[in-house]
């Protein structure tokens, strides 16, 4: 696997590494810590796992976390699943979110740009008064420590606002996009019960307007716990019956007051893809979220006062709360709310552009849908400002490095990153110091012991593995909710390995420190015993100008044999004619092996992804292999229903 790409893509010249932050916090934790001096960030991450307790003292110290008690000790268990970060301590996240407002009243810290791509700014100052307005009208309805608020929003400044003032008074945040369903929403938020949600009337994608009234409606008849609904108004109508008015709520000038809450507090609800059963309510903690974030974005993505962090994401996506989390390093934060490519594919550079982003992230399928649409950024639009360009959402392919490296900039970082919502965070990706290999992501994340391991549980280098991580993370769940015991939450990571988070990912870590992503281990092709991941066909063959996307399934037969079709969504104006067929299986058998090419190569009319566009491959594998639709995926889940009607009539036919 090294020897593959055995050129770096790019290095990062002598000067950005000295400027680095996480070069400067290596030299400060030597000086307090004992952390090395020497051997760059190798060294660095070694000592972060190894001495992980001095590692996440050193963190807090170096971004001066503010706890208003103390903590007892860093780690007061370290078991997994159950480990106890900072008992003792207290604290609040939005306290830290909004500190740059004592230094920077008048800089943005939020640019938000609708569909004309013209950025509105909001000020710290101006943040920091919506923020204590509305914590001060919370309180006032009764929300205390522990309630749970529901935001069914678009990615506005509303948002932002309502996490924070949720957080401020140590209630419970979660969120779904309004391009959800009722269904989908009802599935997350009626799990957690909810007092108060913030809700609109619609949104804007794609040049048009979605009303969202009666989904709304709807909502406020099936969540009984809520005491309040507020209206806002991003399509201009009024209130409806009964509804609090956003404005009116965000009105006083009013500091905000941060409830000091336990650092494992919850902070908030993500949700699992849930594409069977319901979605998991995954429950992260303040404190968690607060250092992780601060360790990734402050060190890893090197972000600082002086940047602009745009991330094209939607509120029901972790990476919203991610991008929100660039608030605690001081950086003005980038909220786009609209479709990814309107008015065309170029879109989301003309927001880069426009924002002055310097770190912009996106999905892997997007870089690609740019490269196929022929998109030329860097001719295009000016992205001068633009350091790094950062992936995730499925591994970004080889040929999408080199077109990032060759269409935007020849000294551009590509950060190509993979973590997860249940730790709303990242395992390994973005480096400023290190090199960037095509294909590669630069290396684990400080403080998490990723490895690779083999089924007997060894660790392996330069083979694929599962992926796992040894040591707790604190922003790992601090429990499922409605789950008493913990079975479930138990289940889901530490099943196969016990006491080791296993997060169903195959892997390869490189003898050189960095590591490669094959795809979900869930949903594994293995062929006369040999493991493949799915992500190393969809890189193969959405290379062919003809393919618009692809999905491939591996299927046990009764009879001991193994089925693997792929299934190919043509582009416009294509056939699957027996010359299509040819390349397809001629480029898999040279770029990959004979064992990777398929059974069959079927048509279909669009691939099936969840509501957060990753593409759907064990429900397919079930529907496939006779089990029924309601029990192979959650309906709500899945942004095309009628899609899996295709696989359903294909089993029927194939029995």
């Amino acid at each position: 696997m090294p020897t593959v790409n055995p050129e770096p893509l790019w290095r990062p010249d002598p000067q950005r590494i000295a400027r680095a932050r996480i070069t400067q916090f290596q030299t400060w934790a030597a000086e307090r810590h004992g952390a090395p001096s020497q051997g760059g960030y190798p060294a660095l991450h070694r000592w972060s796992v190894d001495e992980l307790e001095t590692f996440w003292t050193a963190v807090t110290q170096w971004f001066d976390v503010r706890f208003s008690t103390p903590y007892a000790r860093v780690l007061g268990d370290r078991s997994m699943p159950g480990a106890r970060w900072f008992p003792g301590a207290t604290l609040n996240y939005a306290e830290h979110a909004l500190r740059a407002a004592d230094t920077r009243p008048a800089e943005p810290a939020l640019l938000y740009v609708d569909e004309t791509h013209e950025p509105a700014p909001v000020t710290w100052s101006e943040l920091r008064r919506q923020v204590g307005s509305l914590a001060g009208e919370l309180r006032a309805l009764g929300v205390r420590p522990g309630d749970r608020v529901s935001g069914y929003l678009p990615n506005i400044p509303q948002a932002v606002v309502a996490l924070l003032a949720t957080a401020a008074v140590g209630g419970v945040w979660t969120s779904c996009a309004p391009d959800f369903g009722a269904r989908s929403v009802l599935d997350r938020f009626q799990q957690v019960e909810p007092v108060v949600l913030f809700t609109v009337d619609g949104y804007r994608y794609g040049g048009k307007e979605h009303d969202r009234r009666d989904v709304v409606a709807e909502l406020r008849a099936e969540l009984p716990t809520l005491r309040a609904v507020v209206h806002i108004p991003v399509l201009g109508t009024e209130p409806p019956r009964g509804a609090l008015d956003w404005a009116a709520l965000t009105s006083a000038d009013e500091a905000p007051v941060f409830e000091q809450v336990p650092f494992d507090h919850p902070l908030w609800v993500l949700y699992s893809s849930g594409t069977t059963g319901l979605p998991k309510a995954i429950v992260q903690s303040q404190g968690g979220i607060l250092v992780e974030h601060l360790k990734q974005l402050g060190l890893h993505c090197d972000l600082g006062p002086e940047d602009r962090f745009f991330w094209y994401t939607s509120t029901g996506w972790m990476m919203w709360n991610f991008l929100v989390s660039g608030l605690l390093t001081g950086t003005t934060i980038i909220l786009y709310d609209g479709s990814p490519g309107y008015p065309d594919t170029g879109a989301q550079w003309r927001i880069a552009e426009r924002t002055g982003a310097t770190l912009y992230g996106t999905s892997a399928a997007y870089v690609m849908a740019c490269r196929k649409a022929e998109v030329h950024p860097a001719r295009d639009f000016d992205l001068s400002t633009v350091q790094c360009v950062a992936t995730t959402g499925s591994p970004l392919p080889p040929d999408g490095f080199r077109w990032l490296h060759d269409e935007v900039r020849d000294d551009l970082w590509i950060a190509s990153v993979s973590g997860g919502t249940d730790v709303c965070s990242c395992f390994a990706g973005a480096v400023p110091t290190l090199p960037v290999h095509t294909g590669e992501l630069q290396a684990p994340g400080l403080g998490t012991d990723l490895q690779s391991w083999d089924p007997n549980g060894h660790p392996v280098m330069d083979e694929v593995g599962e992926l796992v991580v040894t040591n707790p993370m604190p922003s790992m769940p601090v429990r499922f909710w409605n789950d008493p015991d913990g079975t479930r939450y138990h289940d889901s990571y530490f099943d196969t390995y016990p006491g080791v988070w296993r997060h169903g990912d195959w892997i390869t870590i490189t003898s050189r420190g960095s590591v490669v992503i094959h795809g979900r281990s869930d949903s594994t092709l293995n062929r006369q015993g040999v493991r493949m991941g799915s992500a190393d066909i969809y890189e193969v063959v959405e290379r062919l100008p003809e393919i618009k996307e692809s999905l491939v399934i591996g299927i046990e037969q009764p009879d001991g044999g193994y089925w693997m079709p792929l299934f190919v969504h043509l582009a416009p104006g294509s056939a699957l004619d027996e010359a299509l067929l040819g390349r397809i299986k001629q480029s898999i058998r040279e770029q990959l092996s004979p064992r990777h090419v398929p059974d069959e190569v079927i048509e279909v009319p669009g691939v099936p992804h969840t509501l957060t566009g990753k593409r759907i491959e064990v429900p397919v594998k079930r529907l496939l292999q006779g089990t029924p639709l309601e029990k192979a995926v959650n309906p709500g889940s899945i942004d095309n229903l009628d899609l899996l009607h295709f696989f359903e009539e294909l089993a029927r036919k194939r029995t």
